[in-house]
């Protein structure tokens, strides 16, 4: 794990606390959807074969699944799949306003007790700032099988003047996103899913 962070993230990974430079992030450049909280990579995987005229920045702040992904990359010789390890809020703060063609959001930590619940990504200020980092047009698609967090989540993106939803509420699952672990193990549990998609206007 270690050597694959390493030796690999010198070639795949872009580093946390520069300017990301989205233009020069692919050969040829590609318009780039970032992943926030990829897991253990297999959901990013799928989108990267399945999206090759795409690129996906995936960023999430476990090691495992970092490196997980790295060698895939690297076994695969994927051109369109790069990842960034740490947060992804900082993240997205060097990323300049306008430019990314989509942000997924699937499954993020619901952060249960309420005592936690300030530590929950998605809400106003960051919010915000992914808004302002979505190209017109692009998606914000966010997942969650948490009911409660589903609903504030929905609120959250309502409520920003830079986003609309052409659902108008929750969204039909897209056939083409993949199945996560995670959502797997929520089905199995008897969880329903939610999803929330916001264009940006």
């Amino acid at each position: 794990m270690q050597n694959a962070l390493r030796d690999l993230m010198p070639r795949y990974g872009v580093p946390i606390g520069s300017p990301v430079e989205l233009a020069t992030l692919f050969d040829p450049p590609l318009p780039t959807v970032l992943e926030i909280g990829c897991g253990m990579g297999g959901a990013t995987l799928d989108m990267a074969r399945a999206e090759p005229d795409r690129g996906i920045l995936a960023v999430d702040v476990h090691t495992r699944g970092i490196a997980a992904l790295l060698l895939a990359i690297d076994d695969e010789a994927l051109p369109n799949l790069r990842v960034a390890h740490g947060d992804a809020v900082t993240l997205v703060e060097a990323m300049p306003p306008d430019s990314l063609a989509g942000i997924r959001v699937w499954f993020p930590d619901p952060w249960p007790k309420v005592r936690h619940h300030k530590r929950r990504l998605l809400q106003g200020p960051a919010v915000e700032l992914l808004a302002s980092r979505l190209a017109v047009g692009a998606t914000l698609h966010v997942a969650t099988d948490w009911a409660e967090y589903a609903d504030e989540i929905l609120a959250a993106l309502d409520a920003e003047p830079r986003l609309a939803n052409p659902s108008g509420g929750f969204a039909p699952r897209p056939g083409w996103r993949p199945v996560t672990r995670y959502e797997q193990a929520g089905r199995d549990a008897g969880r329903v899913v939610a999803d929330v998609i916001a264009v940006r206007v």
